[in-house]
């Protein structure tokens, strides 16, 4: 009897928690397919948007090859996706990543068509350089290779490229931006990466992804563990020179010259630092020896930037400064580094909220076409917060859009 009462009276609170689970159930697969058509939307943008075509400056004239470009015209790229910058270098491995998640071979044809676009075409250019300066010039960055910038995402975007299609031109480059990373790049005597400008020498938080980007991919692809070691050694001492224990931030930079680091807590520059730690340990081997250290550095990097999340869900341009605009970029950033962190078990499973509230905030600041809004545009490091609070940000910036695409495909893991 008792039983039968007991049956009774709990099966109705049974029932209705069996319908609640399955209606969030529901909800998470109707937010799944919703990220899904988001991602997609954007990815098609890009790819639209990719013409793998010239333009003459003079007469407007396209063309698909340099080979069969007369010898008056005077080139451009018609399209800023098909250029070599760091930014494409981003967006070519989230789109990679992006195919794997969607089971998409268009996203995976384009990366490689676009490393291929670039091969093919370089020696023109090159043979008609005339110190235009590599930031206004095609392809630029590729033969002029003289800072982190030129050959870290995108060296790092042609060892992901050379996996699916071994060309040995390739291999050429990546050996060449490997020598470029480990011997030839500035540092200090501590062997730290850094810049020559805006002083002599200028240690930048962005650094932290432009060289490790590479180098981590460089050490798993060689089995050569001098490439993870020097990576390490980056993580520990830019977190020495830039981290504020404090406010449990990286600074945007740290001089030389006077042994003192800036003045602002960039949001883009602790994003970047974040990618970086992320991805090396990514590629690190399983027993590699200071593997619990740089978990521990993640960790306490990731805890800080958590406290200045605002109740949208994004950060500021400024983290520390909430009359600072909100800024998408390192909000994605963000979002993407602990969202992998915590599918890869690098940080506990109870930090997922704090991805999924950034998530949130990120697209509403996507159009229904795919153009992304509030990315803070190409920053140098200052001595003034105001250049930092005045940055502009102009629609569809194209330094946030493979962050985006990076945090949305890493997010769908986390639901």
């Amino acid at each position: 009897m008792l039983e039968r009462f007991t049956q009774c009276l709990f099966s109705p609170i049974i029932l209705f928690l069996t319908l609640i689970c399955s209606l969030q159930s529901v909800n998470k697969a109707q937010d799944q397919t919703s990220n899904e058509k988001i991602l997609r939307t954007i990815a098609n943008a890009i790819i639209e948007d990719a013409t793998f075509e010239f333009a003459d400056t003079h007469t407007g004239k396209h063309f698909k090859s340099t080979k069969v470009v007369p010898d008056s015209c005077k080139l451009k790229l018609a399209s800023r996706y098909n250029d070599w910058r760091y930014w494409n270098g981003i967006i070519n491995i989230a789109l990679l990543k992006l195919a794997n998640e969607l089971n998409e071979p268009l996203y995976k044809e384009y990366s490689l068509e676009n490393i291929a676009f670039t091969f093919d075409n370089y020696k023109y250019f090159e043979k008609n350089y005339n110190d235009e300066g590599k930031w206004n010039y095609p392809f630029g960055e590729f033969f002029i290779m003289e800072e982190l910038d030129d050959c870290g995402a995108m060296g790092a975007n042609v060892i992901e490229v050379y996996k699916l299609d071994p060309q040995e031109r390739y291999k050429e480059y990546i050996d060449k931006a490997a020598n470029h990373i480990l011997n030839k790049q500035s540092q200090l005597e501590d062997r730290t990466l850094v810049r020559s400008f805006p002083h002599m020498w200028t240690l930048w938080a962005d650094d932290l992804y432009m060289g490790i980007s590479f180098l981590s991919r460089m050490g798993e692809l060689t089995g050569d563990q001098q490439y993870f070691d020097f990576a390490t050694k980056q993580v520990i001492n830019f977190n020495n020179y830039l981290f504020n224990d404090g406010k449990e931030l990286m600074y945007h930079n740290w001089y030389s010259d006077i042994n003192h680091t800036g003045v602002a807590f960039w949001g883009r520059a602790n994003g970047w630092a974040l990618l970086a730690q992320v991805d090396l340990l990514d590629h690190l081997p399983e027993n590699y020896s200071q593997r619990d250290t740089l978990i521990s550095l993640l960790k306490r990097h990731i805890l800080g930037i958590a406290k200045y999340q605002s109740s949208s869900g994004l950060w500021h341009q400024l983290l520390d400064k909430e009359d600072s605009y909100l800024e998408t970029s390192c909000s994605a950033m963000f979002t993407y580094a602990i969202a992998r962190a915590v599918n890869k078990g690098y940080i506990d499973k109870r930090y997922s909220s704090i991805a999924e509230k950034g998530w949130e905030g990120i697209i509403t600041k996507i159009h229904p076409e795919g153009q992304i809004e509030g990315v803070c545009t190409g920053t140098v490091v200052s001595d003034n917060l105001v250049d930092y609070y005045n940055r502009p940000t102009p629609i569809n910036d194209i330094h946030g859009i493979g962050t985006v695409l990076l945090a949305g495909s890493e997010v769908i893991h986390l639901e």
